[in-house]
């Protein structure tokens, strides 16, 4: 007998069942860490569940939360196990894509997918090798935006993709994957392709030292045809206060293993028997010197969620004036909240250790996956670049150009070039 799972219809019938799975992702979050074992069913359980529409409009069959929502309930996930954001990394950045199409034939085929449970996950990025080759062939210096990627029509007519792509996060877990290709004529964006087809084969070689669960490896394409209406977010307009978007979701994901560390630093004190032989007392629960580390590993958590909630009000901002300069505004805020939060997350998840003594380094323990993980996350659209971004703006009021607009033409300039979002940040790529 097959039980019929029933979508929920609204965000107050969602969001218990979405808690509850994130519920059980919980238990097994560090087993699952050192296994490298993919938590395949129970992302399926969350998009039954309804997390894939929290950003979809309404009549398309979405809640249509805002960004501060969305990304606070980011940060849920996170918190029971980071590699929830990122599997989902691509799927919510595509519904952004999708929400500013400016096709609406696109827009509303694609929305309706998604409404109905559609899960996306990304291709963007390429084996460097293969990146470094074709610029070569090409005589460029650099490899950067270069797509070997190609899209082309077969013998039957039909548009096929064929190539190879890198930290293709979530694409494992997905219905259907938004790929950058390159046609003949050397017209790059992207394109819409079933995830199922025989064609694509997802090889599970990510070998990270942290957020090993979120299908990051190699994924391949041969002749896999493009979905109909399967061109997407070709003009500026749809891409708009995207590298704020993409950079947010790690925020959130970082603020979720900030609160993660706070959580279970304090269950690893409540649960010491013994502590130091220098220590003020033997019970760790009253040592002032164990809770001053617990007390500072809470103010790294509230610099996060603070800096996270911020960012999430200025893009939400930005999109509500709709002009360029509060994009690059909330671009520059985003980029001082990457520098700060990756510093106090990071920090609070070395200092963890101090409260627990030499039996936290245990691998049953799990404590050290929190700092691997914001580790990998903070290596993402690397921070080192930041300080120097915003500095050039406090000081000469040079703003940043969205990397996503590179070579991009407006919708109502559509002669140009298409370029795809591998011209876009480096934090782009997963």
């Amino acid at each position: 007998m097959t039980t019929t799972i029933t979508a929920p219809a609204t965000l107050a019938e969602a969001l218990p069942r979405i808690r509850a799975v994130l519920a059980e992702f919980v238990p097994g979050t560090g087993a699952r860490d050192l296994a490298f074992e993919h938590p395949d069913e129970l992302i399926r359980s969350l998009a039954d569940a309804g997390f894939g529409r929290l950003r979809v409009p309404v009549e398309f069959g979405g809640f249509d939360v805002d960004l501060p929502t969305l990304f606070a309930l980011l940060a849920e996930a996170g918190q029971a196990d980071s590699n929830i954001p990122q599997i989902w990394r691509g799927h919510f950045t595509t519904t952004e894509i999708l929400r500013a199409e400016t096709d609406p034939v696109v827009r509303e085929h694609w929305l309706r997918r998604v409404g109905a449970g559609a899960v996306f996950g990304n291709a963007q990025s390429e084996p460097s090798a293969l990146v470094a080759e074709a610029a070569l062939a090409e005589g460029e210096s650099t490899g950067w935006g270069v797509t070997t990627t190609k899209a082309r029509l077969d013998a039957d007519g039909v548009r096929v993709v064929s190539g190879t792509k890198f930290y293709s996060t979530g694409a494992r877990f997905a219905d259907f994957i938004r790929a950058a290709v390159v046609d003949d004529e050397g017209t790059r964006g992207f394109v819409v392709i079933p995830a199922r087809h025989p064609g694509v084969t997802h090889a599970d070689d990510w070998d990270g030292i942290g957020q090993r669960q979120t299908g990051s490896g190699t994924t391949y394409f041969v002749d896999v045809p493009v979905e109909e209406h399967g061109d997407i977010g070709r003009y500026k307009e749809s891409l708009r206060g995207l590298d704020s978007f993409v950079q947010i979701v790690h925020l959130a994901n970082l603020t979720g293993i900030a609160r993660g560390i706070v959580a279970e630093t304090a269950d690893i004190v409540r649960a010491r028997t013994r502590t130091s032989l220098h220590a003020l007392t033997q019970h760790a629960t009253e040592d002032p010197d164990i809770l001053s580390v617990v007390g500072t590993l809470e103010t790294r958590r509230l610099t996060a969620e603070t800096l996270l909630r911020h960012a999430a009000e200025q893009l939400e901002a930005a999109h509500a004036a709709g002009d360029e300069a509060a994009y690059a505004r909330a671009y520059l805020d985003t980029s001082a909240a990457q520098i700060a939060v990756i510093e106090a997350v990071l920090d609070a998840a070395t200092r963890a250790f101090d409260a627990g003594g030499s039996s936290t380094v245990r691998n049953s323990v799990h404590l050290d996956r929190h700092w691997r993980n914001a580790r990998t996350l903070a290596s993402h659209n690397p921070v080192i670049y930041k300080p120097r971004v915003l500095g050039n703006f406090v000081v000469n009021g040079v703003a940043p150009v969205p990397g996503y607009y590179r070579q991009r033409p407006s919708a109502a300039d559509p002669v140009e070039s298409v370029d795809d979002a591998a011209a876009a940040d480096l934090d782009g790529a997963r």
